[in-house]
């Protein structure tokens, strides 16, 4: 009977290293270049936890864009809501609360019934709501990523990937940077943010823990350093305390590289923004009809401006919009293809803004 036991305990360790070893992943992606500088089972499906958290804010702050919500306004709780399991605030059916402190709520405690308020109150449902993170997860290039929930509670459909999570990352920094510092948030209503490296390192500025006994102990972070911007993510770490240790490890080694390695010699996996989609590149050769010359509009401070100045210097080209980081804080860039050589050159020489051009 000893030796029996002894056997099922040994078993019962060497599955438990094995699932933790598959649930493992993790990337840097130094923000500024672009480039992924450290890469682990990047796109194992991995489950997210509340990292899903990031992409329901996501679609909030897009509401809050478009005037489907302000901050101010406030929301009704559904009995379904009250009765999420924990984590959460505590919320009752009936209750009102404000869109500003649900965001708190979500971002800082990672409250599960707080995410699904949310949920209700821009998808009718939370599963109609999911529907949309999904959706807009193609939007942003996350082609591995599927939710059915809008807190990261156990789904086993709702999967990601790290490199999927280092694209919603990228997506929030560039598209909803002045809500950024909901995520960078220390404490809500008196109580510290799940993110404890937030409290003891000052480069990191940023973004969100996960745990679930499928996931592991998950984290996504931002850091800045010098003006210079990194997202690193960590998946099925084993414990809160080792995932953080390790992160912070990965955080100093992401500055080492983005230190020490020339631009021109770095890792050829790219994260990149075109026609407002984040995707994939490795290496790609910008492919144009021969004779085709472009400009790049350089360092803009949003999107929009990018994509309106394009427009307004030259209508019928075709317009690609990227994005990078300059001490620290979101910047835009866009190209303008298909152009006679003679109308590149006009087009630098009609505006104030950095104007490249590239010859085919």
């Amino acid at each position: 009977m000893r030796r029996f036991l002894f056997l099922a305990v040994l078993l019962f360790a060497f599955a438990s290293s094995a699932q933790a070893q598959n649930r493992y992943a993790s990337i840097i992606v130094d923000a500024d270049t672009l480039d992924v500088i450290h890469a682990r089972q990047i796109d194992a499906p991995r489950y997210p936890a509340s990292l899903t958290k990031v992409m329901t804010l996501h679609l909030v702050f897009d509401a809050l864009d478009d005037g489907r919500l302000t901050l101010s306004d406030t929301v009704k709780v559904s009995r379904k809501a009250s009765r999420t399991p924990p984590v959460k605030l505590g919320l009752r059916a009936g209750q009102k609360i404000t869109v500003r402190e649900l965001v708190q709520s979500v971002a800082v405690r990672s409250h599960n019934d707080s995410a699904v308020v949310l949920a209700e109150r821009l998808g009718g449902t939370e599963a109609r709501f999911a529907d949309m993170m999904t959706a807009k997860a193609r939007d942003l290039g996350m082609q591995r990523t599927t939710f059915k929930t809008a807190n990261g509670l156990p789904h086993p459909e709702q999967l990601t990937t790290a490199r999927d999570m280092a694209k919603l990352a990228h997506s929030i920094l560039t598209t909803h940077y002045d809500r950024y510092h909901y995520f960078g948030q220390k404490r809500f209503r008196g109580v510290k943010n799940t993110n404890a490296l937030l409290h003891s390192m000052p480069d990191i500025d940023g973004f969100k823990t996960g745990y679930t006994n499928a996931s592991g102990y998950n984290l996504m972070v931002s850091a800045i350093r010098d003006g210079r911007r990194q997202i690193t993510i960590v998946l099925g770490g084993a414990s809160g305390k080792s995932r953080n240790a390790h992160v912070r490890d990965l955080v100093e080694r992401g500055f080492d590289v983005m230190g020490i390695v020339p631009k021109s010699t770095a890792p050829v996996l790219i994260l990149a923004k075109q026609n407002a989609t984040t995707t994939v590149l490795r290496g790609a050769h910008n492919r144009r009809a021969p004779q085709s010359w472009a400009v790049q509009l350089r360092s803009l401070s949003s999107e929009a401006q990018a994509r309106d100045l394009a427009r307004a210097l030259a209508p019928d080209a075709k317009i690609d919009i990227s994005s990078g980081f300059s001490g620290g804080k979101p910047i835009f860039h866009a190209r303008l293809s298909d152009l006679s050589a003679q109308d590149a050159k006009t087009t630098c020489a009609k505006t104030q803004t950095k104007c490249w051009l590239i010859a085919p």
